[in-house]
């Protein structure tokens, strides 16, 4: 490519903030929860690269045309792919996540099903300029000059005024997106860094812990399994709760060895459990949305342990990640952890908040 840097390039990142920073100095986005993507551009090649420098382009073949429609002939662009869901309440992380697949057949069948949509949010070169050592007041500028939007390709909504950045960050909730991500105005772009601040949506939960899986390593409990009722009373998987250290591994696998003696006495998920049970069932009752090749395995517990439990977004019926452990609760009781005490965003469409 004959462009003033080659591709692969780290993407910059964002460090986590508590509230969104005030000041003049900054400008603020919607933080977007897809796939990140650089995207660079010399006349018909175009190359999509992931934040792990991985080539996305095959999985994502209906942005090819409008990626070359919207984009200057030379040029490399910073920006997420999303995909919107068919029923018009935001956006569809599952979705997206089907699109990584060895087959061919199924990915263009995907793409017709669920298309993606692409959305720009830096220009770091334009031409021979590179222009990662401008300030992002020069990025945004030259960003909204050069990309001409159409139906798949837009440009993020940008504001320095911190009180529609709030409002962003709550009434966007609904469309699925992860909070705002705020950016200094005089800051260049450097790769790799953590030079951003994003500001993401927490909160609580009391889950019945209904097992755990080992570490990858072997050693200590990897993960807890976390269930909520509904309102008919079937425990449904809503997700795990992970990131603990290497004691702590240990000490939760010696604190759960004796629940697992008769673990399977009155289990919600005893089917799903068991050796020749439905394992099918996996995938709806707690298996893993991220890998489809994962070993779906659990050790039961016996049913009385509740876990309170941060979480970010609720996506469906599962918390989408970053679900952290925050302590016992031995006041609660597994069946009193219901769905009705999570406190869920309207829904918003993807054409309404696209332009802000």
């Amino acid at each position: 490519m004959n462009l003033p840097f080659q591709p692969p390039l780290e993407p910059m990142l964002a460090k986590l903030a508590r509230a969104i920073p005030e000041g003049d100095g900054w400008l603020y986005e919607p933080k977007w929860d897809g796939f990140r993507c650089i995207v660079f551009r010399d006349g018909d090649r175009l190359e999509l690269i992931s934040r792990k420098l991985r080539p996305l382009g095959r999985y994502f073949p209906e942005l090819m045309t409008p990626l070359v429609a919207a984009l200057p002939d030379r040029c490399v662009v910073d920006g997420e792919i999303v995909v919107a869901d068919t029923s018009g309440s935001g956006l569809d992380f599952d979705a997206l996540l089907q699109r990584i697949h060895p087959a061919e057949s199924r990915i263009n069948r995907l793409a017709a099903e669920t298309p993606a949509a692409y959305v720009a949010f830096d220009l770091l070169a334009l031409g021979d300029r590179s222009l990662l050592d401008e300030p992002m007041a020069v990025r945004r500028a030259a960003l909204l000059e050069a990309v001409a939007a159409n139906d798949v390709v837009h440009v993020t909504p940008a504001t320095t005024e911190r009180a529609t950045a709030e409002d962003w960050f709550h009434r966007f909730e609904g469309a699925g997106l992860d909070g705002v991500v705020a950016k200094p105005l005089t800051g260049t772009y450097q790769p790799g860094k953590r030079v951003l601040a994003k500001i993401k949506h927490q909160r609580t939960a009391d889950c019945a812990v209904a097992g755990y899986r080992i570490h990858k390593d072997g050693q200590g409990v990897g993960s807890l399994l976390l269930g909520l009722f509904d309102a008919d009373g079937d425990m449904h998987s809503v997700g795990v709760a992970a990131s603990f250290s290497v004691a702590r591994r240990a000490e939760l696998l010696a604190e759960l060895e004796p629940r697992t003696h008769d673990a399977l006495d009155g289990h919600p998920w005893r089917t799903w459990a068991e050796p020749d049970g439905d394992t099918a069932g996996a995938a709806t009752s707690g298996g893993s949305r991220w890998n489809a090749g994962k070993d779906l395995s659990f050790v039961p517990i016996r049913m009385g342990l509740v876990a309170e439990v941060s979480f970010g977004q609720l996506e469906g019926r599962r918390f989408r990640h970053g679900v952290g452990f925050l302590r016992w609760r031995p006041d609660r009781t597994p069946e009193s952890c219901t769905y009705d005490q999570l406190d869920v965003a309207e829904p918003v469409s993807f054409d309404d908040f696209v332009t802000g």
